[in-house]
């Protein structure tokens, strides 16, 4: 376990703080899911967790072997790609309120009380 040190600011354990805040991570508030270069891969992983999104895949991979197709190729791709889109969409836009949510509450000014 890490233990996190509080120091008092009273000016004698400044060489302190710096050797110790350079060991926790700062206090900003994070709680979005992806970045720029996790959205994709993440966000599909996380789809095709969903039984639903793997039958329509399951289907659009039966339907390229020629013995087996019922439906022309591109009509078994539209209704997992639509779904896959849309859920990408609602996703990428509820991370971004996240993301600017906590942009909000980090740049928010606070009040310090010392002695």
């Amino acid at each position: 376990n890490k233990w996190r040190i509080v120091l008092p600011d009273n000016g004698r354990q400044w060489k302190d703080q710096n050797q110790v805040s350079t060991f926790y991570s700062g206090n900003k508030i994070k709680t979005t899911k992806y970045t720029w270069f996790t959205f994709l891969p993440q966000n599909l992983f996380e789809q095709f967790h969903r039984l639903g999104n793997v039958y329509f895949f399951l289907l659009l991979v039966l339907n390229w072997f020629p013995q087996v197709e019922v439906f022309h190729r591109e009509i078994t791709m539209l209704p997992l790609i639509v779904v896959l889109l849309a859920s990408m969409v609602k996703d990428a836009v509820e991370d971004y309120r996240k993301h600017q949510f906590d942009k909000t509450i980090n740049f928010s000014k606070t009040r310090v009380y010392d002695k």
